[in-house]
């Protein structure tokens, strides 16, 4: 069984109306109003439950929607043995600072070879939101594909591409021998990155 706990009302979550049916269809069951207090576990450092609180709408906040105010006293403990953290769709902000060689952009999106899908870092790939931003399923299942078509050719021994330098735009030769070669270029577009010819 899969919860979704959300601390305002299903009118207040900013969510397309097809992913929450979607979610429904599947079986997930919406516990709003309520949010997670705390995670709790055994001695093992296994999950066994999560406390929660449940909540009202007090007045609306600086982004329109009501706030949620917590009703003391109404803790609940669910029983779940797995917890998934959704709390935004934000880059973490210790990925470039904790992973040296890794090129990200001013919003903290790692920078990737758009046709391989490689990072800064020579056989380390990346795909999804953190590459995009947010985006579709769809366009995070395209990047997958694609970054698996790029290790595959790393693993096989075949030149992976170029890394994409964010300072000039030019292109970087990743293992190859003709370090030498480098040439300016425009960045390639963002609507080309979603068509077919990239997946």
């Amino acid at each position: 069984k899969v919860y979704l706990i959300y601390r305002r009302s299903e009118a207040e979550m900013p969510a397309r109306k097809e992913e929450v049916h979607h979610a429904k269809e599947e079986g997930v069951e919406f516990l709003t109003l309520q949010n997670a207090k705390r995670i709790l576990g055994n001695d093992n450092g296994f999950v066994t439950g999560l406390e929660c609180l449940k909540y009202e709408l007090g007045e609306p906040d600086a982004s329109g929607r009501r706030s949620p105010v917590a009703i003391k006293g109404s803790e609940f403990v669910l029983a779940v043995d797995t917890v998934v953290v959704a709390v935004g769709n934000a880059s973490n902000p210790l990925i470039p600072s904790t992973t040296e060689g890794l090129e990200t952009d001013d919003r903290g999106h790692i920078i990737v070879n758009p046709e391989t899908n490689m990072t800064s870092i020579p056989g380390v790939f990346a795909g999804g939101d953190i590459v995009l931003g947010a985006a579709t399923v769809i366009l995070a299942m395209g990047e997958g594909r694609r970054a698996a078509q790029g290790i595959n050719r790393y693993l096989a021994g075949e030149n992976p591409g170029r890394f994409i330098c964010p300072d000039t735009h030019t292109f970087r030769p990743l293992l190859s021998e003709r370090s030498e070669v480098s040439y300016t270029t425009n960045l390639i577009p963002s609507n080309l990155r979603e068509s077919s010819d990239f997946i």
